[in-house]
């Protein structure tokens, strides 16, 4: 309904500003216009509500009654407010409560059917400027470590912001900023150079079968053999200055681990494009020649620094974001501001992006707060460009504690979603048992599949991000509450009742559709929602909103199927209420879309 809320908004601004010139405080109209109108925040005060009749009787000192009776009566006299609205109520001390007229909704629902998209606007679609281009940097695990739960996070909410902007029309360019660079695989080189001198000549045939034990014991070497380690930071030496046998043995490493993550990638149907810490390795020099131009690199104790406004140590001296080490290296500041730099820098010395997205856990909020005030300072973010560190909570077991394993280690990522699906096969299998129906392998095999990886996705993305979240298999396979299962569950019963039904857009006949039943219109205004819900999340980067709208609209979907007769009356009632269904089929395959979970037919 964003279409009908801007012209609504239009028209009470128009208002507004008469009445201000009328009382001669026409200066205080861009103060007061934010906000003019909000959804009504209950379903019995109509569809929006307006309360600037309260800030007027400031501003007039008056009654704010008495000004929303004046209000009204000029709104009235507006042809687009009686075009829209049915009624125009004043409540409490001066609240307006707006109800828009039947016909409106009826024609907004006609639309909505015919538009592929449901009603979503494109970003761009009346706009002078081009399609913008929106980075989002998620995922991002480490070479030579297995990706474990606390991965999963970042790259299911990425996934899923990424798919919003695609259809909201942006161009998004989906990086996984690869941990593949740095002192540590000067350690792994060495390691691998012990224990495969000989074959180092043909370095394509080894195959080290576990990279996670590798990583182990060349750290355990590390940390105990002083031979060891000072043998491992002249490989470093040698890496980074491009020794042909040293950057072979790196490759090595890199498509090693790059297997392991394209198969879980692949598993969550996951399409990110890769690009390492290594892509901005040559920037690196250019970043402390830039900061020290632009004065605002320091030297101190030997480390070239800036010291960060606003943000304090424990002693309650300023704090430092460290840009060069005082051995000359680099860190992972140094690289996160040659990446920004990049991001935003023009084609083809950059990727041209107007906004970046990073997705991390919310330990790492502080050093994003300190790389994006460092990159503001040395003006790297242009003026009409936008970033954002999008942070998230732990997983946690239901005990409260961070979630792992009986033995103590992190949660291989790849082991939770086997286990999901395993669980979802045994559910599916007990309720075929006992509904007496036979399906064959296939079916059991991809429904299991669907609803084990849906549920991971959706118990974590129907979380408010910012906050913790508890992993429980017993809640997210669950067919009663918010979870996948139970959304796909309705849509199957929807696709089904379409299916038989014929209810196909083409054989939709709009002209005579009517409604009269309560529930129709309590569901006709949720449909109608769809669009404000994802224009919102592209403004706060919340894909819960999305999730809390679907269990509304499911429920409010399961109780007009379970109290209205959709298949019985008269033809044009029986075609209005299929339109209903037909829509509602077509939100929610939508909306699942861009969390990234696969539908169903039947389960």
């Amino acid at each position: 309904m964003q279409v009908i809320f801007k012209e609504l908004t239009k028209s009470f601004e128009e208002t507004l500003l008469e009445s201000l010139i009328k009382n001669e405080k026409k200066e205080e109209f861009e103060k007061i216009r934010k906000n003019l109108i909000n959804q009504a925040s209950k379903e019995e005060f109509g569809d929006y509500q307006c309360n600037i009749c309260l800030v007027l009787s400031k501003i007039y000192k008056s009654n704010p009654r008495e000004i929303a009776i004046a209000f009204i009566e000029a709104l009235k006299e507006n042809k687009k407010i009686s075009n829209l609205c049915e009624d125009l109520e004043i409540a409490g001390p001066g609240f307006i409560n707006i109800k828009l007229k039947n016909k409106v909704l009826i024609e907004a629902i006609k639309s909505n059917i015919k538009c592929p998209r449901a009603g979503v606007p494109l970003s761009h679609k009346n706009n002078s400027h081009s399609q913008k281009k929106v980075i989002v940097d998620f995922s991002s695990p480490n070479i030579a470590k297995e990706m474990h739960v606390g991965h999963l996070r970042s790259t299911i909410i990425g996934d899923s912001i990424s798919k919003i902007f695609e259809f909201r029309g942006y161009i998004v360019l989906r990086l996984n900023h690869i941990g593949d660079w740095g002192t540590q695989f000067g350690m792994l080189i060495t390691q691998l150079k012990d224990l495969y001198s000989s074959d180092l000549k043909e370095i394509d045939r080894i195959k080290i079968s576990d990279l996670v034990e590798f990583y182990k014991a060349s750290k355990k070497r590390f940390d105990n053999e002083t031979e060891f380690q000072k043998r491992s930071r002249e490989e470093v030496v040698q890496l980074q200055s491009g020794d042909k046998k040293s950057i072979e043995a790196w490759k090595l490493l890199c498509n090693q681990s790059r297997k392991e993550f394209d198969q879980i990638y692949k598993t969550l149907n996951i399409k990110i494009k890769e690009r390492g810490e290594s892509f901005y390795n040559p920037f690196l020099k250019s970043i402390i020649e830039d900061l020290n131009y632009k004065r605002i690199l320091v030297e101190d104790q030997g480390a070239k620094c800036v010291f960060l406004d606003g943000m304090t140590n424990k002693e309650g001296n300023p704090l430092p974001l460290i840009i060069q080490k005082k051995d000359g290296g680099f860190n992972y500041a140094t690289t996160d501001l040659a990446a920004l730099r990049y991001r935003f820098n023009k084609e083809p010395y950059g990727d041209n992006a107007a906004r970046i997205i990073y997705v991390t856990d919310h330990g790492q909020s502080n050093h994003f707060a300190g790389v994006f005030q460092v990159a503001k300072r040395a003006n790297w973010i242009p003026k009409d460009c936008e970033v954002n560190h999008v942070p998230f909570g732990l997983v946690q077991g239901i005990d409260g504690k961070k979630l792992k394993t009986r033995e103590g280690d992190t949660i291989k990522l790849k082991d939770l979603l086997s286990e999901s699906v395993k669980r979802a096969k045994e559910d599916l299998l007990k309720r075929l048992e006992n509904e007496n129906r036979f399906e064959n392998d296939d079916f059991i095999l991809n429904t299991s599949k669907v609803i084990g990886i849906g549920a991971v996705k959706y118990a974590d993305l129907s979380q408010n991000r910012i906050t913790n979240y508890q992993f429980s298999f017993e809640k997210m396979l669950s067919l009663n509450g918010n979870t996948a299962p139970y959304l796909l569950y309705t849509l199957v019963r929807i696709s089904g009742i379409n299916r038989k039904n014929n209810m196909t857009e083409e054989a939709i006949n709009l002209e005579s559709i009517s409604y009269s039943h309560d529930l129709e219109w309590k569901l006709i205004r949720k449909l109608l929602k769809f669009d404000e819900v994802i224009i919102s999340i592209e403004k706060d980067l919340m894909p819960n909103r999305l999730c809390n709208y679907l269990f509304e609209l499911c429920k409010t979907f399961n109780r007009f199927y379970d109290q209205v007769p959709i298949l019985k009356g008269e033809m044009d009632t029986k075609i209005s209420r299929l339109t209903l269904c037909a829509l509602t089929e077509k939100t929610l395959k939508l909306s699942l879309e861009l969390l990234g979970i696969e539908t169903l037919e039947r389960m």
